[in-house]
């Protein structure tokens, strides 16, 4: 493979496991279904319970409007509880529900029993290969990361 075609290969083959892992996922969950912003921002206030919504969408990298829209649309379904910031009342503070506690601890599961069942089909040599790459391809998020934090 020629070191041009990397990068783009590479950026193709990570969103098309990410597509197929949402899709396989979808079957047998229970109704509203999620679009993967909601899933993000879901994801994000159970990670860090009381995130103010302008601290969700610079984490997401969305517009704040946009993150408003999804809390709306989390809080109507159940996923999400908003509750005024004690220190700044202008301010929400974005909580999961134990509904959707319960749907992201349901989705990891089914998440990891969906890889590892893929994963361990895999030749021993393609699996001692992508467990060489994950450093890798963490410094490569890192790097994103970084790229998007900076000035």
């Amino acid at each position: 493979m020629a070191t041009g075609d990397l990068p783009d290969e590479l950026a193709d083959v990570l969103a098309g496991i990410q597509r197929l892992i949402r899709r396989r996922l979808r079957h047998g969950v229970p109704a509203p279904r999620l679009r993967g912003a909601q899933v993000e921002l879901l994801r994000l206030v159970a990670a860090r319970p009381g995130i103010r919504v302008s601290a969700a969408a610079q984490e997401l990298y969305l517009a704040g409007n946009s993150v408003s829209t999804l809390v709306n649309q989390l809080s109507r379904a159940g996923y999400l509880c908003r509750q005024t910031d004690p220190l700044d009342r202008r301010s929400a503070q974005l909580f999961p529900t134990l509904a959707a506690q319960a749907r992201l601890r349901d989705w990891e599961v089914r998440r990891s029993a969906l890889v590892r069942e893929h994963v361990t089909r895999l030749t021993e040599a393609d699996r001692t290969a992508l467990e060489a790459a994950l450093p890798a391809l963490r410094r490569l998020a890192d790097n994103l990361h970084q790229q998007t934090e900076g000035p």
